[in-house]
């Protein structure tokens, strides 16, 4: 397939075409998304993504369709990654559920523009100096281990990420406001035009993106050298990510292991450009000069690799002990908040499953061992609280109605300290 001019202005025409769709009919009247929606267009855009790929394959470019899914997996995995920050600073500035699309819409096109710099500044770098491998490789490998640094690390990055130094700075010298005035980004209060603080998240986000692009842009070009496969595999990546978020809100916490998939993925992209750099090596100081004879790693491997990283992980993050134990913490709090809130028009047969599902969960909550508990449970004075006040409704209810009801252990209701 013949990449020209016209190849690139088409792509980026339709990339711009998609980003103007979302903001002129999704986020111009701020909305919370059903899941019905989210799922639909994550879809449509995950679609899109896929037929995108098979032009390659129609045009008998295997190797670019390949190269395009391998990039594309693994820049949306590392997008995945990315919302697990934009939630803690969404939390952090108290953004409105019904005004986060237009936050994250913001976030996405800030991504794109930026990560386009590095990809034409990755591409030249490379043009110039093919040694350059060596040093994508180093920082991936570095990144990779970082990523393994644990949660305690990952919680201070995302602290440090909700409220950085240009953040505070922009708080202490330029007038701002600290309510919300629907989704504007500037108000009048006393006669003074402030920032509201959907300017400063959004500046908040869009600095965070550049520190994303560090590891996402050398991944990719460990994959492929193509600048149009990068920037295409990366754009592709990003749509739909606002919807996604929506679909998947409160299940990205229970990939637990995550964060050790990406490390994975990103220490074997690392190898792999550092066997890529040996394999045309140019530095006198290594081997004098000469080519190194090393093994190196054929796209589709890494396509295959990757996949299977991300399979593993999942599973692992579901179904392995720590997994589940998280499952059984949130269904117990999920399901007895829903409880607490059934109102008197609830049927027999409604309340009745509800109780099932209650009594189920908490009963497997309390089957989870005190040092899960203690390293998944964030607030667990909260999530106690929302257990016990369900309980004491049913049994009130019970009592009303003349019924016994089973009782609960005091091992989770007397639990002290955050929700899941």
């Amino acid at each position: 397939m013949e990449i020209n001019a016209l190849t690139w202005i088409i792509t980026i025409s339709v990339i711009v075409a998609l980003l103007l769709f979302d903001y002129i009919f999704h986020v111009r009247k701020a909305h919370i998304p059903s899941i019905r929606e989210a799922a639909i267009w994550s879809a449509i855009y995950v679609g899109i993504a896929l037929v995108f790929g098979l032009v390659f394959f129609l045009f008998g470019d295997t190797q670019h369709a390949i190269e395009y899914y391998s990039g594309y997996i693994t820049e949306k995995a590392l997008s995945v990654d990315n919302l697990f920050v934009f939630l803690v600073i969404m939390a952090s500035f108290q953004v409105p559920r019904e005004y986060q699309q237009k936050v994250l819409l913001f976030g996405i096109t800030f991504a794109l523009i930026s990560r386009t710099v590095f990809i034409l500044a990755g591409a030249a770098i490379i043009s110039a100096w093919s040694d350059v491998f060596y040093l994508f490789g180093l920082a991936l490998l570095l990144i990779a281990g970082g990523q393994l640094k644990g949660e305690l690390a990952a919680d201070e990055k995302e602290k440090d990420e909700a409220d950085n130094f240009l953040v505070r700075f922009a708080k202490r010298v330029l007038p701002a406001s600290d309510r919300y005035d629907g989704d504007k980004l500037f108000t009048r209060e006393n006669g003074k035009r402030l920032m509201t603080p959907m300017l400063l998240v959004m500046v908040s986000i869009g600095l965070t993106d550049v520190l994303f692009a560090f590891d996402s842009i050398p991944a990719i070009y460990g994959l492929t050298q193509d600048p149009y496969i990068v920037f295409t595999a990366t754009a592709f990546s990003l749509m739909g990510l606002r919807q996604l978020f929506f679909l998947i809100d409160g299940l990205l916490d229970r990939l637990v292991y995550l964060s050790y998939g990406l490390s994975a993925i990103l220490g074997f992209i690392g190898v792999k450009l550092i066997l890529h750099a040996l394999h045309d090596n140019n530095l006198p100081f290594i081997n004098g000069g000469e080519n190194v004879p090393v093994v190196t790693i054929e796209t589709s491997t890494s396509l295959m690799v990757i996949v299977g990283i991300l399979i593993v992980t999942v599973f692992a993050s579901l179904y392995s002990p720590k997994g589940r134990a998280l499952v059984a913490l949130q269904n117990a709090e999920k399901f007895s908040h829903r409880y607490s809130k059934l109102d008197d028009s609830a049927s027999a047969e409604e309340r009745q499953a509800a109780e099932e599902k209650m009594d189920r969960w908490t009963r497997e909550a309390e089957k989870v061992s005190q040092h899960f508990r203690d390293e998944l449970l964030d607030h667990k004075d909260s999530y106690s609280e929302i257990i016990r006040t369900a309980h004491e409704t049913r049994v009130a209810t019970a009592q009303a109605e003349g019924r016994d009801v089973p009782t609960i252990s005091n091992s989770i209701v007397k639990n002290e300290g955050p929700k899941v």
